[in-house]
């Protein structure tokens, strides 16, 4: 019985540290795109907005972030293959997913239904203030999200603190 009981607690602390979405795991992401910004889990969009983003690098949202054509490749293989509906087996990625609107491309994870329902309550001088700018900037307030832990207890708003609902 001690063993089953053992068993029971690892199980339920291993899937209360498991990540809503798959992680970051390809060196020549974190290389090219992490350099320069947050690392954003492929599952965080659709495949469509990820071939959006790479097709437009010379004016990635106001920066020339151009890259080697068979990086670019290379890249865009590894971002479809881990898309939001390519990697439905991960919480997140499955709610984003379905709240998609079929024909709509989202060029920023800004514009995805799912991410501004969850943002929805957050107040406009918290994303505002100079330590989060921008919903886009996920780690000034997910403090695991280099890790895709995007759990709700674990928010933390610069300048207001823990969020609760």
């Amino acid at each position: 019985m001690k063993f089953f009981m053992i068993l029971l607690v690892s199980l339920v602390s291993l899937y209360a540290k498991a990540p809503s979405l798959k992680p970051v795991d390809n060196a020549l992401y974190t290389k090219e795109c992490a350099s320069c910004h947050f690392g954003y889990q492929p599952g965080l969009l659709p495949s469509q907005s990820w071939e959006y983003i790479m097709g437009s690098l010379e004016n990635h949202y106001g920066t020339d972030a151009s890259i080697d054509e068979s990086d670019n490749k290379e890249l865009l293989a590894y971002l479809v293959a881990n898309s939001s509906q390519n990697a439905m087996n991960y919480k997140r990625s499955a709610k984003i997913t379905k709240s998609l609107e079929k024909g709509v491309l989202y060029k920023s994870l800004t514009q995805i239904p799912y991410l501004k329902e969850k943002h929805k309550d957050i107040k406009p001088w918290m994303i505002e203030q100079k330590e989060v700018g921008s919903l886009a900037r996920c780690a000034a307030c997910h403090k695991g999200a280099d890790k895709a832990y995007f759990k709700d207890k674990d928010v933390e708003i610069p300048n207001y603190g823990r969020w609760e609902k």
